[in-house]
C-alpha cells in the first residue's frame, strides 16, 4: 500500500510542511517519487518517519538524525556506527528523565503545600522566614511590600 503526503501527515501527526523539510535536509532519503516526481509514501517509509519523529522528539538535533538516516541508508555496515549514536542518545534522554523527575517533585512539594488545609499558614510562615533571612543579611525584602496572604511563589 501507498500513502500520499497528506496521508503521511494524517498517520503521523506532523505538518505537510514538516514532512517536505524534513525531505530538504536529507531525512528522507528512502521516499520514492512516482512519475509525476510526487512523492509516493510506503508502510516502511512511515515506520523510519517514526523513528525520525521519536528521536526529534527526545532531543536528537537534525544534522544526528541525519547521520542515523545516513548510516541506514548504508546497510549493515553501519550498525555499529547506528548502535553508538543511539546509544548516546539514550544516555541524554535518560539524563532528561532524571531531571523531570527531579522537576516533578518541586512541582509535587509545591501542590502538596497549596492544597493543605492550612495552606495560608504555611505561606505566611515562608514569607516570615524569607523577611527574616533578608533582614539577617541587610538586604531589603521584596515580600515586605507584598499583601502578606499572597503565596511565595
Amino acid at each position: 500500500m501507498t500513502y500520499t503526503i497528506k496521508d503521511v501527515s494524517i498517520i503521523t501527526g506532523l505538518s505537510i510542511f514538516t514532512i517536505r523539510f524534513y525531505d530538504k535536509k536529507g531525512l528522507l532519503p528512502f521516499v520514492s517519487r512516482n512519475k509525476s516526481g510526487i512523492r509516493t509514501f510506503t508502510e516502511s517509509d512511515i515506520s523510519q518517519i517514526k523513528t525520525i519523529c521519536c528521536l526529534k522528539n527526545t532531543g536528537m538535533q537534525i544534522k544526528d538524525i541525519k547521520k542515523y538516516i545516513d548510516f541506514c541508508m548504508a546497510g549493515a555496515a553501519t550498525i555499529d556506527l547506528r548502535k553508538e549514536l543511539l546509544i548516546d542518545h539514550r544516555s541524554e534522554i535518560v539524563n532528561q528523565i532524571n531531571a523531570l523527575t527531579e522537576n516533578l517533585k518541586l512541582v509535587d512539594a509545591k501542590l502538596k503545600i497549596y492544597t493543605s488545609p492550612n495552606a495560608a499558614e504555611i505561606i505566611k510562615e515562608q514569607i516570615r522566614k524569607v523577611n527574616d533571612e533578608k533582614r539577617e543579611n541587610c538586604l531589603l525584602s521584596r515580600y515586605t511590600q507584598i499583601n502578606q496572604s499572597r503565596a511565595s511563589d
